[in-house]
């Protein structure tokens, strides 16, 4: 096992090496970057709104419109642009082995920092729907598996599945015109994660709140999951109700509720389980765009779209690196889980190969 470990994190330096390779020579051919962007700010192409779009491109000589070379030079070496694009890469990927990002050309404030002030609102949309989604669907699978074919099957069937085929943004809007004061009820804040006098609000009432911003984001987020995950436990149990070792502890006169818990479930869990430590991981980390948008929250999503948008380089090529990582790893750990779910398996016959 331990040879195995090593081979898989070694591995993990090729692939990562690779991915910001890629990624960093594409950032080179797109038009409008960071320099172009601040020679066409300083000289008011874009003074109402202060931005610029990404898909103007601006030359970087802007000596005839009032910038002479002399300031083009001082905005390149700015950003690091007098310099190869080799030298650049290496250097990049050296300080990213000890984790330093460096700043953000657009929020002027170090990645690290702005990537943990986004954080909460990923982790409460992704750890409340990761823990909806396997609290609701394991249950609900293993139900539906006992009950193959009743009512309760094709009732449960279709409402996930209609929950499946309706787009997370789409359900947020329904949900706000319904319980967010759209046209029928007032029932739940639609802004931020908590309201503007949490401050003050003692610990049960600040738990409160929080909880109650998140019902409708998490609930969008949450139901398009449902479906997969309902219908992946289900059929796991159902391969294993079948098999001949269910027939053969039934005729020895066992229980349902001792043949389901004592041989179907530790067997029909496993693939459900595995993917619990790459699911739990990536939940802390991940953000929707759309959900975040129309929720009003800052979070990992709409920073990633702002990044891009503003050709933020360090902002995007530094949590690529990061999360990156943070799924290799959680692809390892689900490997490896594998081993202690069922100890049937083992790494002994790949490592000999």
């Amino acid at each position: 096992m331990a040879a195995y470990i090593i081979r898989r994190i070694l591995l993990m330096i090729p692939t990562i090496f690779g991915i910001m390779l890629v990624t960093f020579a594409v950032t080179q051919f797109v038009p409008g970057g960071p320099v172009e962007r601040m020679l066409a700010q300083l000289q008011g192409a874009d003074r109402a709104g202060g931005e610029v779009r990404a898909s103007r491109s601006v030359d970087l000589y802007q000596g005839d419109k009032g910038l002479d070379e002399e300031r083009v030079a001082q905005l390149t070496k700015l950003y690091g642009f007098d310099k190869p694009p080799v030298e650049r890469f290496l250097t990049m990927m050296k300080n990213y082995l000890v984790f330093d990002f460096g700043q953000s050309y657009y929020h002027h404030n170090s990645v690290v920092a702005l990537v943990i002030s986004k954080l909460p609102v990923s982790m409460s949309l992704g750890l409340w729907s990761f823990l909806i989604v396997y609290g609701v669907c394991i249950p609900l699978g293993i139900a539906k598996a006992m009950r193959e074919g009743s009512r309760f099957d094709v009732i449960t069937s279709t409402a996930i599945l209609i929950g499946y085929a309706i787009p997370g943004f789409v359900l947020a809007i329904v949900l706000i015109v319904l319980f967010g004061g759209g046209s029928f009820f007032s029932i739940f804040p639609l802004r931020g994660l908590v309201s503007d006098n949490w401050a003050e609000m003692g610990l049960a009432a600040k738990v409160a709140d929080y909880l109650w911003h998140m019902v409708l984001p998490v609930l969008s987020s949450a139901v398009g999951s449902l479906a997969v995950m309902t219908l992946l436990t289900k059929n796991s149990f159902l391969e294993e109700i079948r098999k001949q070792y269910v027939l053969t502890a039934r005729a020895k006169g066992l229980s349902e509720k001792q043949v389901l818990y004592r041989h179907v479930f530790r067997n029909a869990i496993i693939p459900i389980i595995t993917g619990f430590p790459g699911s739990f991981i990536t939940a802390f980390f991940t953000g929707s765009l759309l959900i975040e948008t129309i929720f009003s929250l800052d979070g990992m999503g709409l920073l990633a779209y702002e990044s891009i948008l503003n050709r933020d380089y360090p902002v995007v090529l530094g949590t690529l690196y990061f999360f990156t990582i943070i799924g290799l790893i959680s692809r390892l750990l689900s490997d490896l889980s594998y081993v202690v779910v069922d100890p049937r398996i083992s790494f002994e016959s790949v490592e000999s190969r």
